[in-house]
């Protein structure tokens, strides 16, 4: 096939192509809102995941992920319907024809005005095939929208991370580097999300075009504008299209805030409770996690009732008690911070690093355990911390506390921390408090 652009047989067969399009717009149509309903709990499941983990990439794939589903299913089943409804006309044409005002016998008021607002019924056709056409279109530029966000945030946050808050960089590369470009990719993102609001209002002065340039070829790469750019533009000559465009925005904080909306049962108890010597919290119990998120709340034991003569607990592990163990052991920190991605490549097993780090793991333990211990009822009991994963890989810090002692009834487990304030005066935190009922076999 002759792909030339230029070539009358291509034109000719475009054109036959988009009149026979609508067949596969319903068929992709069908196929995606089939697979992105599929792929949408396993998405949230993962993300919840790697929230309860603290895999902030993950997270960012995750949050992508779902939002481009919401999108793409609430576009396509509006693409749907409406498609539906335009066939749907089309069969009523084929049957009745075009609309006629005289046999209705109403009157001339009524007439006019029907006539006036309603008019040809091909003309109402025609302006379903209009908004089929776009809504289709539109569902996959979307997509790009939320990734041009994404990469902007992302390339902002990299540069704050990695060059300006870097203290292994001299501070004229972090401060004289980092500060002008994050000035300029906030400013530019500003700049670019104002120009696509208005649709093109920077391009058209030419001073503020010239100024506006270098931020449009800059985040042409960032947002991959390169890739959907004639999209873009094709909708923005079309006065149906820009009249679609200026609704999006608007549409989609609607969207938002009505999804944001939820039912309070009660002035005191919400939906996100943390437990205390009144209040239950399912997340802090290992028998009543769901099995597919593990969404363990800071500390976890095994049941709401024990009848073992002892009690599990579990920390879950996170960036801050790392920190934290840096802070009271500075030979614990590292040279090179590898906490992030990282690749499971070895080039050179290094033996003699290996002795090192396993010799470096026992003294962050015993910093642990000389930090965090376990009080029931205010008395504080022996406890000897472990690293170890859960069933879905979650990392901690695990001990088994003796309890046979205790008398049945509820109890309260305490998880406390030794903290050093500013005056370096030393004083314990309660970190969570996890209510249990001890009964005897």
């Amino acid at each position: 096939m002759n792909n030339d652009y230029n070539n009358p047989a291509f034109k000719k067969l475009l054109q036959k192509l988009q009149e026979e399009s609508w067949q596969l717009e319903l068929l992709i149509s069908g196929f995606a809102i089939f697979g992105l309903f599929t792929a949408f709990e396993p998405i949230s499941v993962s993300g919840q995941e790697a929230k309860n983990a603290e895999q902030v990439y993950k997270l960012i794939i995750c949050i992508v992920g779902l939002i481009s589903c919401g999108i793409l299913i609430f576009n396509l089943l509006l693409h749907v319907l409406l498609r539906g409804l335009w066939i749907g006309a089309l069969g009523l044409r084929y049957v009745s024809g075009d609309i006629d005002y005289e046999k209705l016998n109403y009157s001339n008021k009524f007439t006019k005005y029907l006539k006036k607002r309603v008019g040809s019924f091909d003309k109402y056709i025609a302006t379903l095939e209009n908004y089929c056409s776009i809504i289709f279109a539109i569902s996959f530029l979307l997509i790009f929208y939320v990734l041009a966000l994404t990469f902007t945030i992302i390339v902002i946050a990299l540069i704050g991370n990695y060059i300006i808050d870097n203290d292994s960089l001299p501070s004229w590369v972090s401060n004289g580097v980092g500060i002008p470009l994050m000035i300029f990719f906030v400013f530019g993102a500003l700049f670019t999300f104002f120009d696509f609001v208005t649709q093109g209002l920077l391009k058209k002065k030419n001073w503020v075009s010239k100024l506006y340039f270098p931020i449009y070829w800059v985040f042409s790469f960032v947002t991959l504008s390169f890739l959907y750019r004639p999209i873009i533009y094709n909708f923005l000559d079309n006065k149906f299209g820009r009249r679609l465009s200026f609704l999006l925005t608007p549409l989609f904080i609607l969207l938002f805030v009505a999804t944001s909306f939820r039912y309070n049962s009660s002035n005191y108890f919400g939906k996100n409770l943390n437990s205390n010597s009144y209040i239950l919290n399912n997340d802090h119990y290992e028998d009543l996690l769901d099995e597919k998120l593990e969404n363990i709340d800071n500390v976890m034991i095994q049941s709401k009732v024990i009848s073992d003569p002892f009690v599990k607990v579990f920390v879950k592990y996170d960036d801050n008690i790392e920190d934290r163990m840096f802070y009271y052991n500075p030979g614990l920190k590292p040279k090179k911070d590898i906490r992030g991605v990282t690749s499971d490549i070895v080039i050179i097993n290094d033996f003699d690093r290996k002795i090192r780090k396993d010799s470096l793991r026992k003294e962050y333990i015993k910093t642990f355990n000389s930090i965090y211990f376990v009080a029931i009822d205010s008395i504080t009991y022996k406890s000897d911390f472990v690293v170890s994963k859960t069933k879905k890989g979650t990392l901690g810090f695990e001990t088994y506390v003796g309890i046979s002692s205790l008398s049945e009834g509820k109890h309260l487990l305490d998880l406390r921390r030794y903290r050093v304030e500013k005056d370096k005066d030393t004083t314990i935190l309660r970190i969570e408090r996890i209510p249990f009922w001890y009964y005897k076999n």
